[in-house]
């Protein structure tokens, strides 16, 4: 229930259901993260293919299950008439990735080298959504700041208060800090693989246990993280509602 001295926003827009800038974050971010059950719909189809690959070397086969068990969780979500977000990602990850394994066999590549191709858009995209978040810092134009712009009706208008754009910019450094480290750990292991320095069997294992490790769990510590800095302080959201 809305408190009754909640402010009005601008004319015209609707009125935000949130008190502060820190509700708005927080409430942001449950919903961008889909809790427990997308976290599980997120791992279960990389899972299924890094354990088939090293189980039956059978690439097509490991894409195809780990394809069909995301259709079967798409499926739940439809019967049950919920958000299908987090089952849909999943499966446009599985469709850049093997886009990759499609490429590295029109190259020539051998089976190992299409693996390993799969694990590639992951590290990429990483690394892309690293170097975007870190420069909206760097430009004082922190991306979750635009969170907060998306309840209060106006998106720009957070950047004019100083103590929001100080928040927002801790708060997306500690979005890009996750990226970063996946990047820092699973590029080495990717390169290794691909060069030769590193077994391709042993680099795909490592790359499918670190891309699990390194997912939903090291994005709950920095989740972890941003609740805790979010608890320290209480930012009226009218000052950057008006």
């Amino acid at each position: 229930m809305s408190a009754p001295d909640q402010p009005t926003g601008q004319p015209g827009q609707p009125a935000p259901t949130v008190a502060s800038v820190e509700a708005v974050v927080r409430r942001q971010l449950a919903t961008a993260l889909g809790g427990r059950r997308g976290m599980v719909e997120a791992a279960v189809p990389t899972i299924m293919f890094t354990v088939l690959w090293l189980t039956t070397r059978e690439l097509l086969l490991a894409v195809g299950i780990s394809v069909a068990a995301a259709l079967v969780l798409l499926a739940v979500r439809l019967v049950q008439r919920s958000t299908p977000q987090f089952v849909l990602n999943a499966l446009v990850g599985i469709g850049i990735g093997y886009l990759f394994v499609w490429l590295a066999q029109r190259r020539g590549g051998s089976e190992e080298e299409q693996a390993l191709a799969y694990f590639l858009p992951g590290i990429l995209y990483n690394g892309g959504y690293t170097v975007l978040l870190a420069v909206s810092c760097l430009v004082t134009w922190p991306l979750v700041g635009f969170m907060v712009g998306s309840v209060t009706g106006d998106p720009t208008a957070w950047h004019e208060d100083r103590q929001v754009v100080r928040l927002c910019t801790r708060l997306t450094w500690l979005l890009a800090l996750p990226c970063a480290l996946r990047v820092a750990v699973q590029g080495p292991v990717w390169l290794g693989g691909s060069s030769g320095a590193l077994e391709a069997d042993a680099a795909i294992a490592i790359l499918g246990v670190l891309k699990i490790v390194l997912g939903w769990p090291l994005q709950l510590a920095a989740l972890a993280g941003m609740v805790w800095l979010l608890g320290r302080n209480t930012t009226p959201i009218e000052s950057v509602a008006r």
